[in-house]
């Protein structure tokens, strides 16, 4: 896909939210997991500082005493993660897994009757997560203080926590590829009227729809009304563009009429200005030619282009020309596929090849052929080639058409004919190259893209 591409854009922006989603859930989860992890720890810790409490005792020179082990075995473990501590005043009560040391609590609070969450520092010199609960023994009224603390290392939870983000990572990568294809198949979906859109347009191009259905979800509708009233304005001009070439031509008919009587006139007084008045006169009614044929073309380029056959128009011209002068003794020969369609209307069409047909008609000394290619070929794009067996044009000559030059005064006309054809076939779309015909004479080509 281009740079540009819509898809493109909205896919890559779609992929960027979704992992900075998956991110901060990611950052998320990990935040509930310590504080799940915390609250089930102490909740652990206080249960078992419980259970001390209920075996704890004091011997009489006032010192702690345990009436039964706990069960734990990392309590017997030195450094063994997991560690108690029972203080009366001075005097302390620890696990065996706290060796040596004794766990800093801070000092008592007087009074303190709920127990209290702390961090500390273990005897190997980890972090710990304890829970002090205050505890009240002996007789009413001569009751002895002591706090109770039970504590466990912070690296066991560390460790359930990379466990869990060892986890948690490739299911997130996971989650993200899925999410990110499923959202490229979403903005395939959401994008599909524009395609139907593309479609319908590339079938109004071609001719075989006038105007672009109304049947396109809410969001698009209002860009199809718009692209349908520009249709029906280019139709209207394409109307005004044509009533005005036919004005035309009907004003100028007259006063042309006039020059060339007035030629006539003059021929045996003046054979010399006769001859002027009447070249010039042919010369205007050239240009008035290409004039008229260029607006006829811009105003049929429109958005809606038309499509032809090529087969029968050729056929036409070719009949029409054997009964002109020159043509009933030429060998026509047509060689063009039934199915091979010109993209433009058949009147331009005609302007083409009739311009090319009767330029071959005039220098031609036996032979016109006509041949049409479709795509696929060897040619690529679908053409059709004019070849006659005459003279021929040189190099020079061939790059004077266009301008109206006469490349050989001894044939009647402007020399606006293929000039004419030129402007005509490029409107459409068309190319017409020029070159040296198998022959012997000159070969006229015409491609256009299809497929």
């Amino acid at each position: 896909m281009r740079r540009d591409s819509l898809r493109l854009r909205l896919g890559l922006a779609a992929a960027a939210l979704i992992a900075l989603a998956l991110v901060l859930a990611g950052i998320g989860l990990t935040v509930i997991l310590d504080r799940v992890l915390d609250a089930r720890t102490v909740a652990d810790l206080d249960r078992t500082a419980k259970l001390i409490a209920g075996r704890v005792g004091l011997a009489p020179d006032g010192t702690p005493t345990l009436s039964r082990d706990l069960p734990d075995p990392r309590f017997a473990t030195p450094y063994g993660g997991l560690y108690w501590q029972v203080e009366a005043g001075s005097r302390a009560l620890r696990s065996r897994s706290l060796w040596d040391r004794s766990l800093d609590l801070g000092p008592a609070g007087a009074g303190a009757q709920a127990p209290a969450t702390l961090d500390t520092t273990g005897p190997d010199g980890g972090r710990l997560i304890a829970v002090v609960r205050p505890l009240q023994i002996g007789a009413p009224g001569a009751e002895t203080a002591l706090r109770v603390a039970v504590a466990e290392d912070r690296r066991g939870l560390a460790a359930s926590r990379t466990t869990f983000l060892r986890l948690l990572v490739p299911a997130l990568v996971a989650l993200f590829v899925v999410l990110t294809l499923a959202m490229g198949l979403f903005v395939h979906r959401a994008l599909g009227p524009f395609r139907v859109l593309q479609a319908e347009l590339l079938a109004v191009h071609a001719g075989r729809r006038a105007r672009l259905p109304e049947q396109f979800p809410d969001e698009v509708r209002p860009l199809v009304t718009d692209l349908n009233r520009l249709l029906d304005a280019q139709e209207r001009a394409l109307v005004r563009a044509r009533d005005a070439a036919a004005d035309m031509a009907h004003g100028l008919k007259t006063p042309l009429a006039v020059l060339d009587a007035l030629a006539r006139r003059t021929g045996p007084t003046d054979p010399a200005l006769a001859a002027e008045i009447a070249e010039q006169a042919r010369a205007m009614g050239g240009q008035v030619e290409r004039a008229l044929a260029r607006a006829r073309v811009a105003a049929g380029g429109d958005l809606r282009r038309r499509s032809c056959p090529v087969a029968p128009v050729a056929e036409r011209l070719v009949a029409t020309l054997r009964r002109l002068p020159e043509g009933g003794s030429l060998d026509w020969a047509v060689a063009v596929p039934g199915t091979l369609a010109y993209p433009g209307e058949e009147g331009e069409l005609m302007e083409v090849l009739g311009n090319l047909l009767d330029n071959a008609r005039k220098w031609a000394h036996r032979r016109v052929r006509i041949t049409g290619t479709e795509a696929g070929t060897d040619a690529g794009q679908p053409g059709l080639a004019v070849e006659d067996d005459g003279p021929g044009m040189s190099a020079a000559a061939i790059a004077g058409i266009g301008r109206g030059q006469r490349w050989d005064e001894s044939r009647p006309g402007t020399g606006f004919g293929i000039a004419i054809a030129r402007d005509v076939a490029e409107a459409a779309g068309a190319r017409l190259d020029f070159g040296r015909s198998a022959l012997g004479g000159l070969r006229a080509e015409l491609r256009w893209p299809g497929g």
